[in-house]
């Protein structure tokens, strides 16, 4: 069983940076691909950026395309996800999500294990 856990989550304003990690325990963190989703009241959560069990494939929305950067340190345990230009529309509970596929894959059910989440608030 894997734990996932977020931090870094808070509130800029628009056109600021933030930085969510996640940390894994329980499990062999590079046999993994992560993931990160985000959701707002009323709607579903929605797939951010992904990441390849060795880090060398990368998948983002459009969304924050050009934006946010997914990256991990395997030795660290840690997934990273580096939020530059920020809008009032990334606004959202950002989860981290792990997946026993390999690639860096975009959808929910493909994840196994999630986090608590951690909230974003950009303010205009």
């Amino acid at each position: 069983q894997v734990q996932l856990v977020e931090y870094g989550g808070g509130s800029v304003q628009a056109g600021g940076s933030l930085r969510l990690s996640c940390t894994a325990s329980g499990g062999t963190f590079s046999r993994y691909s992560m993931g990160w989703f985000r959701q707002t009241p009323g709607k579903e959560r929605e797939f951010a950026a992904a990441i390849s069990l060795l880090g060398g494939s990368t998948n983002y929305a459009d969304s924050v395309k050009g934006r946010f950067t997914i990256s991990r340190d395997n030795a660290k345990n840690t997934v990273y996800l580096q939020m530059n230009s920020l809008k009032p529309e990334d606004t959202a509970v950002y989860y981290c999500a792990a997946s026993r596929t390999p690639a860096a894959v975009t959808t929910r059910l493909q994840y196994n294990y999630w986090g608590q989440g951690t909230q974003v608030t950009v303010a205009s």
